[in-house]
């Protein structure tokens, strides 16, 4: 796909994964990614999957604050499309028993998150 065709399709994919953070999280959702990885000069949009999955150092990252855990809605690789920093615990079981009652399946693999 065209970068810019990819870049469009991926935006709109952000920005319904964002609105749907925000309604969960009282206008807390940051934009994160639109394309995930290219080969050659071929783009790729974030997928149309939506998976959740809740970050913490634990995986790998240095997190900027002590709050808990980033919460990122991804697509199938991991690639995250709106995120939500400084959840805390009680708030992760707030929010996750409602993605879990919207049918948000949760993404158990590597998560990638805008630099």
């Amino acid at each position: 796909m065209q970068y810019f065709k990819a870049l469009s399709v991926g935006r709109k994919r952000v920005a319904k994964a964002r609105a749907y953070l925000n309604g969960i999280t009282g206008d807390r959702a940051m934009p994160a990614l639109a394309l995930s990885d290219s080969v050659g000069n071929s783009w790729n949009p974030v997928g149309e999957e939506t998976m959740y999955a809740f970050v913490d150092e634990s995986s790998g990252f240095v997190l900027t604050d002590d709050s808990g855990y980033i919460l990122a809605l991804v697509d199938g690789g991991g690639y995250s499309k709106a995120v939500v920093q400084g959840i805390t615990p009680s708030q992760r079981d707030t929010i996750e028993a409602q993605l879990k009652e919207d049918s948000v399946p949760r993404y158990e693999g590597k998560v990638i998150l805008p630099v």
